[in-house]
């Protein structure tokens, strides 16, 4: 009995509410589904950075790329940080405004992947109290009109414009809220993955160009350094002429 009342009820409210509540019943569907399918993918791909920044900067100091390379490559499924660390890792020989460029490239792909449904959750959020205000309009129109037609106006006449007026303005604005509510942490959490790529590039790029370029990079191959000439080794200016 009581979930035939609950749907009876719940089948009222919509005829109630007026054609308006239907596509307001879509919207929140849709709203909580995306906002879920975010959050999933959100919590399945891992955002971390910080283990994997000390692994490849470790692999890097000890000139063991080849295992940053393999170790990257079975989290790259999973987690989107490993994809754009191993496409450092394998254009580690290229010039450094290449290296960026081919970062650059991979991160920007990746936060796009991350946004999917952002723009939907944006509309939504737009599209609900406009809806709701609509269905306003409509009911208090329906309303006046009652009273229009009826010769003795008394509240009941109203009531159904009213009713129809305020029940599809709450429920917009609520689907608007829970849409933006979610927008905002989505992407306030995808910015600070952003700036956390940026900073973990900029470090491990600066590392790499030391370590093929200076001093660093010449002890750990095993090279000797270019030898200090001595006080002993500088002729005269006279000998030159």
């Amino acid at each position: 009995m009581e979930d035939g009342s609950t749907s009876f009820s719940l089948l009222t409210l919509f005829q109630m509410g007026g054609i308006f509540m239907w596509p307001l019943l879509f919207f929140s569907i849709a709203t909580i589904a995306i906002a879920l399918e975010r959050s999933v993918y959100l919590w399945y791909h891992n955002l971390r950075l910080d283990d994997l920044k000390a692994f490849v900067l470790e692999c890097l100091l000890k000139d063991k790329l080849p295992e940053a390379q393999a170790y990257l490559t079975g989290l790259s499924k999973r987690r989107v940080g490993a994809r754009i660390l191993l496409t450092l890792v394998n254009r580690s020989e290229l010039p450094e405004h290449q290296i960026e460029k081919a970062l650059e490239a991979e991160a920007m792909s990746c936060i796009n992947s991350l946004e999917n449904g952002f723009n939907f959750l944006t509309a939504l959020g737009s599209l609900s109290p406009l809806t709701g205000f609509l269905g306003t309009v409509s009911g208090m129109i329906g309303a006046f009109k009652s009273i229009a037609e009826a010769t003795d106006v008394n509240a009941q006449i109203v009531a159904n414009g009213i009713y129809e007026a305020l029940i599809t303005t709450v429920f917009g604005l609520i689907i608007a809220m829970i849409a933006m509510v979610a927008h905002s942490l989505f992407t306030h959490r995808v910015d600070t993955f952003a700036a956390e790529v940026e900073k973990t590039c900029s470090d491990l790029i600066m590392e790499l160009t030391l370590s093929q370029q200076g001093e660093r990079g010449l002890k750990r191959r095993g090279q000797p350094l270019a030898k200090k000439p001595s006080q002993t080794d500088i002729l005269p200016l006279e000998d030159y002429t």
